[in-house]
Order: structure tokens, then C-alpha cells, then sequence
């Protein structure tokens, strides 16, 4: 009698207990999921470009950043591997690291520069800390880098330098062809590698960076560390308007969805995914509704401080 009494009081306990585990593993699984679609989307990837990496089926991928897929510790290595990232970064528990990013996302936008400023005094060492006079423009394909980057350089009379086009030279290929044969990490060797040949050979430079290097931390840091840099900005429908007057839609080109509606929410993604790290920026220019010229001058008015540290005047 005994037993079938503790049998009955048993039950209801262990199914609360598995109800418990079950939401608790929901959430861990949907966290996991989020950080896949964000470290994606931080990279420019499409799902399809992901999975051909980790070697993993689209579909199963779908899965798990929907958190209903349950994935092994060998298809996280994978996928993180793909995503050139230790695979710690895919868990959403993460220490004291993830508890600073977390802090971070709430820092109100502004702000930021000022705390990387802060942080950079502490961990890095003041002879290392030197721009000289080199600035970066970070940001997003349509931002108007490479047109105010080279307006920037002729009135500076300083050297224009666009880092894809050394990573190509250096490689032989083009940075689709390269992605496409070595692979995304492969690809992100090289840009820090000629990004740290750049800033040794030039005292003096603009250099404009693919939208996709704040995917990689130690290389962007290296670029706020060693360059005065600008993040030039401006709204989704403005990015994806100059990106079509260019005929150039990577990665969005390869959304599943149809149109311009499915390339508009990948646009949408990449910027969210990345608008935190291009903030870390020392100053940013929106050119939304500008024109080139209107741009132009406020990127002057942006670099103006910094020139006048070494007596030269835009």
C-alpha cells in the first residue's frame, strides 16, 4: 500500500520537475538559436552561405536559430567554426565577458565612444595607442565610404586605401572568390594581416574597411586602436538605394525570401547586428538625405580636431 501511495505522490513531482527542465531547455536552445542568427548577421552571411560552411543542412540550421533544434556539441563546433568564433561565443552563459557586452547594449549610443576611450587607457598602453594620422570609415555597403574616403585623401593629399583592394592584391582573387575557395576565415586573416602592414608602412592614410570587420574583434580593435575612425551611417532604405544604384547585393542577394522585402530585412539585420560595434566609433556622420557635397562637409567638420593635432588644416 505504501508503495503504490508513494507512487502516486511521486508522479506529479517528477512531471513538474521535467515541465521545469523542459522550459528551462526551451530558453537555452532559443538563446543559442539568437546568437547564431547575430554573430550571422554581424558577418553579412546568409543562412545558405552558413550552412554550406559548417556543413550543416539549411534546414536543420533554420532549426536551431529558431531554438527548436537541439544541436550536438559537434554541429555547435561547426558552426562556429564557420563563423570563425570560439564556441563558448554561441552560449548565451558566458561569464564575465557576456555580463559586459550585456552592460554595454545599455549604454545609451552616445556614450559609447567615450567609454571605449576609458577602457582602451586602461587595457591598452599608451605607446601602442597611436592614430597618428590615419582615419578608418566603417560601415555598411552604401554608406558612401569609398566616394568621401577618396574626396577625404585628394583634399588631405594623403594616401586613399581601400582594404579589400589589398587583401585582393595580396591574394590574387577577388574577396568573393576568395570567401568562396579558402573560406570566411581565411578571408578575415588576410584583412588583418594587410590592415597591420598598413598601418606600419603609413603614418598618413584613409582607409576605408569592408562593413563586415567589426565581426572580428582583435582586428577592429587594431583599427580603433591604431586609426582615427568614423562610422559613416545612414537609414536601411538610403543603404539598400545605393547598394541597388550598384548593381552590388551581397550577401543580400541570396535572401529566400522574395524582393526587395527579403533583401531589405537582411539589410535591416546586418545593421542591427553590427550598430553597437560601428558605435565604438570616435564620431559618426550620418549622410541620410545628404548630398555628397552636404556629406563631405560634415565628414570635414568630423576630422577637423584630429588634423589640428598635427597643424594641417582640411
Amino acid at each position: 500500500m505504501r508503495f503504490l501511495l508513494t507512487a502516486r505522490t511521486a508522479k506529479p513531482r517528477q512531471k513538474l520537475i521535467a515541465v521545469g527542465s523542459s522550459a528551462a531547455a526551451a530558453a537555452f536552445l532559443g538563446a543559442i538559436g539568437r546568437e547564431i542568427r547575430r554573430h550571422r548577421a554581424k558577418r553579412g552571411m546568409t543562412r545558405r552561405q552558413l550552412a554550406r560552411a559548417s556543413a550543416t543542412s539549411e534546414r536543420y540550421l533554420a532549426q536551431i536559430e529558431s531554438g527548436a533544434g537541439n544541436p550536438s556539441a559537434g554541429v555547435l563546433h561547426a558552426i562556429a567554426q564557420a563563423l570563425d568564433l570560439p564556441i563558448a561565443a554561441l552560449l548565451p552563459e558566458r561569464g564575465a565577458h557576456g555580463t559586459i557586452l550585456d552592460l554595454l547594449a545599455k549604454v545609451p549610443e552616445g556614450e559609447l565612444p567615450e567609454l571605449t576611450r576609458l577602457i582602451a587607457a586602461r587595457a591598452v598602453p599608451p605607446d601602442r595607442a597611436d592614430r597618428a594620422r590615419r582615419i578608418a570609415l566603417v560601415g555598411l555597403r552604401g554608406a558612401g565610404k569609398s566616394t568621401l574616403g577618396r574626396m577625404l585623401a585628394q583634399r588631405l593629399g594623403w594616401p586613399f586605401i581601400e582594404l579589400d583592394r589589398v587583401v585582393e592584391e595580396d591574394y590574387g582573387a577577388s574577396i568573393p572568390d576568395l570567401i568562396e575557395m579558402a573560406g570566411l576565415a581565411t578571408f578575415r586573416r588576410h584583412e588583418r594581416s594587410a590592415l597591420e602592414r598598413i598601418v606600419a608602412a603609413h603614418e598618413s592614410a584613409v582607409i576605408t574597411t569592408a562593413g563586415g570587420i567589426v565581426s572580428v574583434p582583435e582586428t577592429y580593435a587594431l583599427l580603433l586602436r591604431r586609426s582615427h575612425t568614423i562610422w559613416l551611417k545612414a537609414l536601411p532604405q538610403e543603404h539598400m538605394s545605393r547598394v541597388m544604384a550598384q548593381g552590388d547585393f551581397r550577401p543580400m542577394a541570396q535572401t529566400r525570401e522574395s524582393g526587395a522585402t527579403g533583401a531589405m530585412a537582411d539589410l535591416v539585420a546586418i545593421l542591427e547586428a553590427r550598430s553597437a560595434d560601428y558605435a565604438r566609433a570616435e564620431a559618426k556622420v550620418d549622410t541620410s538625405g545628404a548630398s555628397v557635397e552636404e556629406s563631405f562637409a560634415a565628414l570635414l567638420r568630423a576630422v577637423t580636431p584630429w588634423l589640428g593635432r598635427h597643424g594641417e588644416t582640411p
